[in-house]
């Protein structure tokens, strides 16, 4: 098939996982009503691994969780690391961040009973989480005015390195030993206030 390798390489870009080679063959047998035999699209794949191989390229394709991804070269792992490090502390702020621990506490929330723990508005925090796909509504609550509610999203667990929910920080992990000086930070306090709050409902 003409321009075979181009339609490959799409798919493992396109993929937000590493996409296996089962579901490269039945997108293409789908798209094009042709059969493709395994061996040819291994070796096609082949072929554009050693493509990226170059050094023009500061990326390649990798094999791995059992399918095929476009991974960054290590000699450019510093770059973006720092890059990621400065992109994510100008990506969450500080109220932004304490929003996002009660939402993914309390959830589902609505903005009043976030503003009782906070005791600040959050309109703007809110507003921030759900532009980054961070906080998504998942629905309203039934009674007067029937306000929405608001959860975490599947950006959120990937975000912090989640498995899922269970994963959170339980009360314990707050507690300051008995031997701690200072006070308690405020996120620490917000948390420990939404637990606690969680568990007397």
């Amino acid at each position: 098939m003409e321009l075979l390798a181009q339609h490959i390489e799409c798919l493992i870009f396109t993929a937000d996982q590493p996409i296996s080679l089962k579901e490269i063959r039945n997108c293409l047998e789908e798209a094009f009503g042709l059969k493709f035999s395994k061996e040819e699209l291994q070796e096609t794949i082949a072929n554009l691994k050693d493509k990226y191989q170059d050094d023009t390229f500061s990326y390649e394709i990798q094999e791995i969780a059992e399918g095929y991804q476009f991974l960054t070269k290590p000699a450019f792992h510093n770059t973006i690391g720092t890059y990621l490090k400065q992109s994510t502390k100008r990506r969450l702020s500080r109220s932004a961040l304490e929003t996002l621990s009660i939402v993914a506490y309390k959830q589902p929330v609505t903005k009043t009973e976030l503003e009782s723990i906070r005791g600040v508005n959050c309109d703007y925090a809110i507003g921030k989480l759900l532009e980054k796909e961070l906080v998504s509504i998942v629905g309203r609550k039934e009674g007067p005015g029937r306000p929405l509610l608001y959860g975490t999203s599947d950006k959120f667990m990937d975000y912090f390195g989640l498995k899922s929910l269970r994963d959170l920080p339980t009360p314990k992990d707050f507690k300051l030993p008995d031997s701690s000086i200072g006070e308690q930070a405020p996120i620490e306090e917000i948390i420990e206030k939404a637990l606690s709050n969680e568990e007397e409902e």
